[in-house]
């Protein structure tokens, strides 16, 4: 696979406080990558750049070579935690707005056989994600996970190279995740997506992805905390390809521990 997306030298500031620095990352194309790490890390950070909203303090970002720009484009989806969703909108209205959005940008909506066109690809996409038969419900008539799957179809629809994932199960139950990793590994192979998942559970990240990346400061000045910037100190690849599973088994947790490859150890207790 080739490296879609590259950092080079990335870094992140606000004010006098360096979150993330010096960040050099080859994504290659149709990756599943997970990123873990301790709270305030800059995980976010990290994926808001590549989402483009927002520019890099220092270094660049290269995607398929050239540089990227600070925009949100259709090239990268997003689904954050909390449910992206609007309320007064049907499940197809919710997903019918960012298409049309794309597609008439002045009037926000379509007519038409354009109309027509775009309803039947909406309902495609909430068939894929399982609200086929939901198209007509409200938000507040939803489950979590339903509206979940909902904000997923809305990022998907503008068919994006890049789907990124800021803790999007967090707030789900334990059944409701399950069923909700089958549906993105799912989406991840069928829809061709190279994904970037930041997650603070280590399951999840190692259950679902190719690669796992783990932010964290290297250099600590108690005295004055800010100074440093978080980078990846750890770049596990895991066995694991479209279509399968990873190699993360009973055999690897050990302890309440997570150890993939050998040698090296991440507590799985920790708050990441």
């Amino acid at each position: 696979m080739s490296a879609m997306l590259q950092l080079r030298d990335v870094s992140v500031e606000y004010g006098d406080k360096i979150v993330l620095e010096r960040i050099n990352l080859d994504i290659e194309d149709g990756a599943f990558v997970s990123i873990i790490g301790p709270s305030g890390a800059g995980k976010s950070s990290l994926l808001r750049v590549v989402l483009g909203q927002e520019a890099p303090t220092g270094g660049r970002i290269l995607l398929d070579g050239q540089p990227l720009k600070p925009e949100c484009e259709p090239d990268r989806g997003v689904v954050f935690q909390r449910y992206s969703v609007f309320p007064h909108l049907t499940v197809l209205g919710n997903t019918l707005f960012g298409f049309e959005c794309a597609r008439a940008p002045l009037t926000a909506r379509l007519f038409g056989n354009r109309r027509k066109a775009a309803i039947a690809e909406a309902e495609e996409m909430l068939h894929a994600v399982g609200l086929g038969d939901s198209l007509h419900l409200y938000p507040a008539q939803m489950s979590g996970g339903m509206q979940q799957r909902l904000a997923i179809a809305q990022a998907l629809i503008k068919r994006p190279r890049i789907l990124l994932l800021d803790e999007p199960f967090g707030a789900l139950d334990p059944g409701i995740r399950a069923d909700m990793h089958k549906l993105i590994t799912r989406l991840w192979n069928d829809y061709a997506l190279t994904v970037i998942m930041v997650t603070h559970d280590l399951k999840e990240a190692f259950g679902l992805a190719t690669r796992v990346l783990t932010l964290d400061k290297r250099r600590h000045d108690p005295h004055a905390p800010d100074r440093y910037g978080a980078t990846v100190v750890f770049d596990l690849p895991l066995d694991r390809k479209r279509g399968g599973g990873s190699e993360l088994n009973s055999e690897s947790i050990v302890d309440g521990a997570v150890i993939d490859p050998p040698g090296i150890t991440i507590d799985k207790t920790c708050n990441i």
